[in-house]
């Protein structure tokens, strides 16, 4: 945690209301998301009880499994489940725009551009929390493998036909959630405590409740009694006026509804199955929709109030404008859902279950950037982030005081003019440390030369006109033009202030991976060749 996030965490708890950690929206937010509010089953995390999903913030589709632990009923649940996830995802497969992408020529080797499709826009998916994050990937890795009918009609318990087929996008979506800045699938939760910071625990944060009582509390009360309230208040039958943002459920709602209303629909079932004649089985089929009846509505008491909730937080972060640089981390987003949608097209086998030593090494050098690169734009497109990056000596802000012409030795000198500026901050620079800064929207670097006279920073401490304050020299080396006078606007003027960083604008991955094949088997590449294994052993060799 920053030393900006707790210093606005203590003043939340000293105002009561929540405080902001940013000036615009850093996560994508689609014009038309899918809402997705799961509940699970208490200590068996893979049965689901059902869900509010959705588009349409008054017309949520509820799905309910009245008996958890049976099979076929969870099936059902599954198809329901994607009938109206999967139109959904494949209503953006369609349209296409002409795109340029970079690839190896395999005769080659060498780096070429080509032209491909790419989406012009992709699913979004939300879910409460960090939990309903973790559902998500169980679902998808519960689903892909599951053989149908049709591709095998010997397989016990053939799955729904399109089960599979969510099930690989539930897991691409839930690859994508670990994925820095990532937006097809994010927990409300993040999404809030990301840009408002509260007055309570990282853990606490983690009720939807709670936390949008301290972002928007009711008229008259503070975050911390807004928040008391949507974490333990109780009505009179003893349940939750604010139930947990899903997939958990209280146990009070376990033990006195939820577990007698199976109960009964339980009997209900064994005695439609028992009846033998027409009016008692019209009689039990009747007892057996008046049970199922009641466990919808039971789930739907304890996930509409998170559902509303959902739509709450999706109207405050609307109320921010968006990042500017939160168009690129989209677009990357909408090149996986291409390439997924093209893996699905073309029949490639679903996921695997644990990826080999490359593809595990290639992901985390991707989310190493990715988080790298998050933070760079989320810091230039914020002033209040890029303060937090100049408190812990990142970053750097001034105003220019001399800008002194001089070139580099070179057979063909360029400018690298010495630019003097004053400065309240303290960053870490060291002998030729390299900064930057934004110039009209591309990283332009400069070296550190040195500090200037410390007496002429004390004469104007004590004339009050530079208190805690110090001089910065920095040669400029780019972004300048290729002429012997730089470009006009290349170069900061006097009077200018200027904001320098020590973190690059656009980091880099590192060095390549070679491909399996040619990975040794010491790093799980292929089986080493009949010519390279050993002698079986033969009784001379044991003793």
């Amino acid at each position: 945690m920053s030393l900006i996030h707790t210093l606005a965490r203590l003043e939340a708890t000293e105002s009561g209301r929540a405080q902001p950690l940013a000036t615009v929206r850093h996560r994508h937010l689609a014009e038309r998301p899918l809402v997705f509010v799961p509940l699970t089953t208490a200590g068996e995390a893979g049965a689901p009880l059902g869900a509010l999903v959705g588009t349409d913030r008054h017309a949520p589709r509820l799905l309910v499994v009245p008996q958890p632990r049976d099979r076929d009923l969870r099936f059902a649940f599954l198809t329901d489940l994607a009938e109206v996830v999967l139109p959904y995802v494949d209503g953006f497969a369609g349209d296409t725009e002409t795109a340029e992408r970079s690839t190896t020529d395999p005769e080659s080797g060498k780096r070429v551009k080509v032209e491909v499709e790419l989406c012009t826009d992709a699913p979004q998916l939300l879910v409460p929390s960090r939990a309903g994050l973790e559902f998500v990937r169980l679902l998808g890795r519960s689903m892909r493998f599951r053989r149908t009918a049709e591709q095998d009609p010997d397989t016990p318990y053939p799955a729904p036909a399109r089960v599979p087929l969510l099930g690989r996008w539930l897991t691409h979506f839930g690859e994508r959630a670990r994925v820095p800045g990532s937006a097809l699938l994010m927990a409300m939760t993040d999404l809030l405590s990301r840009h408002w910071a509260a007055g309570q625990s990282s853990l606490e944060d983690q009720h939807l409740g709670a936390l949008l009582a301290w972002i928007d509390p009711p008229d008259g009360a503070s975050g911390a009694s807004a928040a008391r309230e949507a974490e333990l208040a109780r009505d009179a039958t003893g349940q939750l006026r604010c139930p947990p943002a899903g997939p958990a459920t209280d146990p009070a709602f376990d033990n006195r509804l939820l577990a007698p209303a199976i109960e009964r629909f339980d009997r209900a079932r064994t005695a439609l199955a028992a009846a033998d004649d027409g009016v008692t089985a019209d009689r039990r089929l009747a007892e057996l929709t008046t049970a199922e009846r009641e466990i919808r509505d039971l789930v739907a008491s304890r996930t509409r109030p998170t559902w509303d909730a959902m739509w709450r937080g999706i109207d405050l972060l609307r109320g921010l404008p968006e990042a500017p640089r939160d168009g690129d981390r989209w677009t990357r987003d909408r090149w996986s859902y291409t390439g997924h949608r093209d893996r699905v097209l073309a029949g490639e086998p679903p996921q695997p279950r644990r990826d080999d030593a490359v593809t595990a090494a290639n992901k985390l050098s991707a989310r190493e950037t990715a988080q790298a690169r998050l933070e760079a734009q989320e810091a230039l497109d914020d002033p209040l982030v890029m303060a937090g990056r100049r408190l812990s000596g990142e970053a750097f802000a001034g105003e220019v005081t001399e800008v002194a012409m001089a070139y580099s030795d070179s057979k063909r000198p360029s400018p690298r003019p010495l630019v003097t500026f004053r400065t309240a901050d303290r960053p870490h620079l060291g002998e030729r440390t390299k900064v930057f800064r934004d110039l009209a929207g591309k990283p332009q670097s400069a070296e550190f030369v040195g500090y200037a006279d410390e007496s002429e920073d004390a004469a104007a401490g004590a004339a009050g006109t530079g208190a805690g304050s110090s001089t910065v020299v920095l040669r400029l080396l780019d972004k300048m033009g290729r002429g012997k006078e730089p470009e006009a606007g290349s170069v900061p003027e006097p009077g200018e202030r200027v904001c320098w960083t020590l973190f690059e604008h656009a980091p880099r991955g590192g060095p390549g991976l070679p491909e399996p094949e040619d990975t040794p088997w010491t790093h799980g590449g292929p089986p080493a060749t009949a010519a390279e294994q050993p002698d079986r052993t033969t009784a001379e060799d044991v003793l």
